[in-house]
């Protein structure tokens, strides 16, 4: 049966989000203060172990009153900003304010980059006449960040875990989005970074591809498979039951041990 259908990651996997230094710049500037380059880059340090910036590295450790929390934040925006406030708060920063207005940035279109070849593969899957939806584990809507870089008019469904109240790898979440786009999940490629969260569609009948969650420049073509596996058809494209536990260690954090490890379900994917 061919590809008709794809469905997106959209952390790690069209989007990256900004660094943390670059995010607490960000805030830091907007509210009118002024750091010692020292005492910045230990506040970056701190929330990077933390795992404060959504879309960034994994905690290097949650504590226990938030373990719940953490667990199932994506199923709504209420439990996605506590999760993330309460890891932030963690590190004592100069200004209590600054735990909200770092939430907020995250969510801001700025704070996203596309990567490079995002345009050119969807751009490719609506020359194919393929259905595209976008399926995330996340708190906040983020078709306003499609919307600023220009992408939201080559994607015809969102699917948000916030929206639904389950996150990835539960096969309902993929279901819906096989139901948004109109394709039956035989028909329908999934395309994500997280081999647990993302591999979930395999469960459903879905072929699945995984990409790198690299920084954009580190990652130029990553998407560009996707157009071969459509033209091909799932046979050739579907890589088989997802990894139920973490992938093998992750190139980018063996360099980087603050790096995102992408087979972990514990992120905005």
């Amino acid at each position: 049966m061919a590809i008709k259908g794809v469905l997106f990651d959209f952390s790690g996997t069209l989007f990256r989000v900004e660094s943390t230094r670059d995010w607490l710049r960000a805030v830091l500037d907007e509210r009118g203060i002024a750091l010692p380059e020292e005492q910045f880059t230990r506040y970056a340090e701190e929330l990077t172990v933390a795992g404060a910036l959504p879309g960034g590295a994994d905690p290097a450790h949650i504590p226990p009153h938030l373990a719940e929390l953490w667990a199932t934040r994506d199923r709504s925006a209420e439990l996605h900003r506590a999760a993330y406030t309460g890891l932030a708060k963690r590190v004592t920063l100069p200004d209590p304010q600054l735990y909200t207005a770092l939430y907020e940035r995250h969510m801001t279109p700025a704070a996203w980059h596309p990567y490079p070849d995002a345009r050119a593969v969807l751009t490719g899957l609506r020359e194919r006449h393929a259905r595209v939806a976008v399926v995330s584990n996340i708190g906040w809507d983020l078709r306003p960040v499609l919307r600023a870089h220009g992408l939201d008019g080559l994607v015809d469904a969102y699917v948000l875990s916030y929206e639904h109240g389950v996150q990835k790898p539960d096969v309902r979440l993929f279901r819906a989005a096989c139901e948004a786009i109109g394709r039956e999940p035989g028909e329908v490629l999934m395309v994500g970074d997280d081999r647990r969260a993302d591999g979930g569609a395999a469960a459903l009948g879905c072929a699945v591809h995984f990409v790198d969650h690299l920084p954009v420049e580190e990652r130029p073509a990553g998407l560009g498979p996707v157009l071969d596996l459509v033209d091909r058809g799932p046979e050739q494209g579907k890589e088989g039951p997802p990894l139920l536990g973490d992938p093998p260690r992750h190139p980018e954090r063996a360099a980087n041990p603050q790096a995102r490890t992408p087979g972990r379900g514990s992120r905005i994917r």
